[in-house]
């Protein structure tokens, strides 16, 4: 995983860029325009090199992306970009996905100069993708956090597939794919001892496994518990809580 001076040190970049280019008299700018902020944010910002592993205008089945990152001849994102006139939406994405498909490119940055947003392309039928972030540089809760999620977009952490452990224990925590271990027998058994601790009373394994359906089906209102520091380790508790970053 990234290192908390490697996060400290994206971070003064991305201050750096911040001052350089969100600012009023650029919030007009042009497509054009914008990929001028997009190639020192891919640079100064990322780590990458023009032309070597900067791609720009490459040419998909007769179409061109408007980027693709390119490491050690492994194409690792299309970059999609817009002008930063325009709020980026998943609309804009359906172009990307194709370019990223037809090329075998499991990642794409859509972004403003403004807003940046992560997608997983999903090679499934038919291919889809799944937004892992979302931050808006001037809005000033995500650029607090947005640093330890940036940085795996950084080229040091593409060289150390970071961004591929990022993704595994993102999707492992989606409430999608968490919910089905619920059904564990494990999780059934030790539930049924549970109970038994708390009412004395036996439980059908049957009916537990139906409580836990609806449990996952059905909306109930309840604070968001918290686990106590005291249990934790001290590794555990420098864990990022990826639940966060699928904001807005």
């Amino acid at each position: 995983m990234p290192t908390q001076n490697q996060i400290k040190n994206l971070s003064v970049k991305l201050k750096e860029y911040k001052k350089k280019y969100i600012k009023k008299q650029y919030t007009d700018l042009d497509e054009s325009a914008t990929r001028l902020m997009v190639n020192n944010l891919l640079t100064h910002v990322f780590g990458y090199t023009e032309l070597d592993e900067i791609k720009t205008e490459y040419r998909i089945r007769g179409e061109y992306a408007d980027y693709v990152i390119q490491l050690s001849r492994k194409k690792h994102f299309v970059v999609e970009v817009k002008s930063i006139q325009l709020d980026i939406t998943e609309k804009h994405l359906r172009q990307s996905v194709n370019y990223a498909a037809n090329e075998g490119i499991d990642w794409i940055i859509l972004t403003n100069g403004r807003q940046i947003g992560l997608y997983k392309v999903l090679f499934e039928k038919p291919i889809n993708s799944r937004k892992v972030f979302y931050f808006d540089i001037s809005n000033k809760e995500d650029f607090k956090k947005m640093p330890e999620f940036l940085i795996y977009l950084t080229k040091k952490s593409i060289k150390r597939n970071e961004l591929l452990s990022f993704w595994k224990r993102f999707e492992a925590l989606e409430a999608i794919y968490l919910s089905k271990n619920l059904y564990d027998i494990q999780v059934i058994k030790f539930l049924k001892k549970v109970l038994k601790k708390k009412t004395d009373l036996l439980f059908n394994e049957d009916d537990i496994l139906e409580s836990i359906y609806k449990i996952i089906t059905t909306k109930i209102d309840s604070n968001k518990p918290k686990i106590p520091t005291n249990i934790l380790t001290k590794k555990e508790q420098n864990i990022v809580d990826v639940n966060t970053i699928t904001n807005n």
